[in-house]
């Protein structure tokens, strides 16, 4: 028999889409810049599956309302550029909304798996992610001398999707979708200390926050269990975390009070403190400057980067003004920061609806999926990176196609040649 014909007898379109999706979990902390490939590559070829009638799209009301909000946040930033006529020198730079517009087609092609094997993915490949994460974090700080960047290249690109890892195994370990909680807790404990170490401190906020969630959304199941047991379970982890990284939260906190007296007392914005009081306020003196339509993205670029060495004296080359929504003001304007606002609230929408109305297990699970991705990104972009970012994107939009999907979606065959064969007498999936 051909190989060729064997191989892909055993890589059926489920089998794809599970290796696919552990990829997409596993991979952000770890392997970085990997899920963005993976994404972005899984979508185009959803698109040639889509084209060939391999596949159908797959539209519900939750999924099409997040759709429209993400289009119109693309669509505003071609428009700023349109605006300002600078059409020609931001057309390699809307590049990364590809991502974004991929959202549809991906949610589609993903929902043909069975949201049980989905969920259970999620949860293990963010295990592994956490104990990668923890590994590399390790070699990084204590042999290399750095900051825990993991497989990111960026401290606090690594801490928000580690800090995601982390919210999927405890979300797992309190809804009973997967039943090795001790191993879930674990994981989620070396998690903890990679955050720890990525010196991340907004990240450090995000994660009690997006925990006390997840509690609060799981309160019910362990309603009945010993108080005092789960209290135990966690001040352990929460005397080994702060045991192992104590240093690290002294010296991040230090940093931040030098940075504090040294703004005061003499104006100085070179500092990670300064620079960034030093953007925000070039960022609202553009924006006042151009309140509906903004500056488009390279002109925002430029303007920055100059403001910065004829204001302050420093010689940056920066791509945002470290605080989302203030980027999207400058490069959009009103209209771009509404659209992209209205992204995060019709996602929050969407899993607070599903808390609210559905008992189910894998729905809650997939709505909690959707409200720690919104909780963990609009606090780390308040002082970082909201959207923008290769891995940050893909991230966002796993989440968001996943956690959607898990939700409020429903589950559909191939179609095609890629259909899988039906035993006679057997029926439709519902």
């Amino acid at each position: 028999m051909n190989p060729f014909t064997t191989l892909r007898r055993h890589l059926s379109p489920a089998q794809i889409n599970f290796y696919f999706s552990i990829i997409c979990f596993f991979s952000p902390p770890v392997l970085g810049s990997l899920v963005s490939i993976a994404f972005n590559a899984g979508g185009v070829w959803s698109v040639m599956l889509l084209a060939a009638k391999r596949r159908r799209f797959n539209i519900d009301r939750p999924m099409l309302a997040l759709t429209m909000a993400i289009y119109a946040y693309c669509a505003t930033m071609v428009l700023a550029s349109l605006v300002n006529g600078t059409l020609a020198a931001d057309l390699r730079l809307f590049l990364p909304l590809i991502t974004f517009l991929l959202f549809p087609i991906s949610y589609s092609t993903w929902s043909i798996t069975e949201k049980t094997t989905l969920a259970r993915i999620a949860i293990l490949a963010s295990a592994a992610a956490c104990f990668g994460a923890l590994a590399i974090a390790i070699v990084q700080y204590h042999w290399l001398g750095i900051r825990a960047e993991g497989g990111a290249g960026n401290a606090i690109v690594f801490a928000t999707v580690t800090c995601l890892a982390v919210m999927l195994c405890l979300a797992g370990a309190l809804s009973g979708i997967e039943t090795r909680w001790k191993l879930l807790a674990l994981a989620a404990t070396a998690g903890s200390v990679a955050i720890i170490y990525s010196g991340s401190r907004m990240i450090w906020v995000a994660v009690p926050i997006a925990g006390i969630v997840v509690l609060l959304i799981n309160r019910r199941r362990f309603a009945g269990a010993s108080v005092a047991r789960f209290l135990a379970i966690g001040l352990v982890a929460a005397v080994v975390i702060a045991a192992i990284g104590y240093r690290v939260i002294l010296d991040r906190t230090d940093f931040l009070v030098s940075d504090w007296d040294a703004l005061n007392a003499n104006g100085d914005h070179s500092t990670a403190l300064g620079l960034r009081v030093a953007m925000w306020e070039i960022g609202v003196n553009a924006f006042r400057e151009m309140p509906i339509f903004g500056h488009g993205i390279s002109t925002s670029r430029t303007l920055m980067n100059q403001a910065l060495q004829d204001r302050f004296g420093l010689q940056e080359t920066l791509s945002h003004f470290h605080n989302g929504f203030l980027t999207a003001l400058v490069q959009a304007g009103l209209l771009g920061a509404l659209a992209l606002a209205s992204i995060f609230i019709v996602a929050a929408w969407n899993g607070a609806r599903t808390l609210r109305f559905s008992a189910d297990p894998l729905e809650r699970f997939g709505a909690t999926v959707i409200l720690v991705a919104v909780i963990t990104y609009l606090i780390a972009g308040m002082t970082g990176i909201l959207i923008g970012h290769d891995i940050l994107d893909a991230t966002l939009m796993v989440f968001l196609v996943s956690g959607t999907y898990l939700a409020s979606g429903r589950t559909v065959a191939p179609i095609g040649k890629s259909a899988p064969t039906i035993s006679p007498g057997a029926g439709p999936q519902p």
